[in-house]
């Protein structure tokens, strides 16, 4: 018997009673238990991809309209009117390219502040890792990445901007903007089951966020004095390095290394916060 049937007998065989007690305190997740439970992750993750999209008239082609409007519509007031720059780019790949990190983090966070609302009858009724709900709402924020992904490369060649070897570097930032999103969207998540007007507060908080952002004009058209305030934010060094990565422009090793290390921080909290609260979910929710 393999270690990952071992795994799954050790939770789901019927050899032995499993006892669940709640447990009190700050601490860690069993990740064991939550990858002998990858299954339901998955289903939850298909779960909300077929929900997000079934009876839609337009079907996935939303992943593509939702950030080729918002391109459309920055490069008319921002490229062209406010004459913004974009370091040497045609504008309209400058803003895709940023949209898109920034698109994906923005739908995780609010998919997952509410997914465990969302989820009431199932986490009050039937036990599992409750870490799984707001993880599994990712699942359809990836598949409009990955769709929107393609647009671009499809926009860089019709805008004559050449790949660069940089582009290998976007699943590591992918990964650490999961980091992000997974450590704000959890500690939301944790909160909203409490406070019900988190899924009001979100989505004013994730717009201004944006334009706090370097999405709409890059990071050196802020003035060298204010810069530092853009390291406050954790997606400016995950923006400025997708784009950078696709477009062959320079990278800010520092603005991405402190956007890192601030990812990671912001997941232990997140995570941590949700297991001290997660023994009342079932109650309050």
């Amino acid at each position: 018997m393999s270690q990952s049937e071992d795994l799954h007998e050790a939770y789901f065989g019927h050899t032995h009673t499993t006892l669940i007690r709640p447990r009190s305190g700050w601490h860690l997740p069993d990740f064991r238990e939550i990858w002998a439970y990858r299954e339901l992750l998955w289903v939850l993750a298909l779960r909300d991809v077929r929900v997000r999209y079934k009876q839609a008239v337009l079907g996935a082609s939303w992943a593509l309209i939702r950030p080729l409007t918002q391109m459309l519509i920055f490069t008319v007031l921002f490229g062209r009117l406010a004459k913004i720059p974009s370091d040497g780019v045609p504008y309209s790949v400058f803003v895709f390219a940023g949209l898109l990190p920034w698109t994906f983090f923005a739908t995780t966070v609010a998919a997952s502040s509410g997914s465990l609302v969302a989820s009431a009858n199932l986490v009050s009724k039937v036990y599992f890792p409750r870490l799984i709900v707001p993880a599994a709402s990712m699942g359809s924020a990836l598949v409009d990445f990955m769709v929107s992904l393609l647009l671009l490369l499809l926009l860089m060649l019709w805008q004559g901007v050449g790949f660069s070897a940089g582009m290998l570097l976007a699943p590591v930032l992918m990964l650490g903007m999961i980091t992000l999103a997974m450590g704000v969207g959890t500690l939301l998540a944790a909160i909203s089951v409490t406070y019900r007007d988190v899924a009001q507060v979100v989505p004013f908080v994730i717009q201004l966020w944006m334009f706090a952002t370097p999405v709409i004009y890059p990071a050196s058209f802020i003035p060298e004095q204010w810069r530092w305030v853009l390291l406050v934010n954790p997606m400016t060094g995950y923006t400025e390095a997708f784009r950078a990565s696709f477009l062959g422009t320079p990278i800010d090793w520092t603005m991405l290394g402190v956007s890192a290390l601030t990812s990671i921080i912001l997941l232990v909290i997140g995570i941590a916060y949700f297991q001290r609260v997660e023994q009342r979910f079932a109650d309050v929710i």
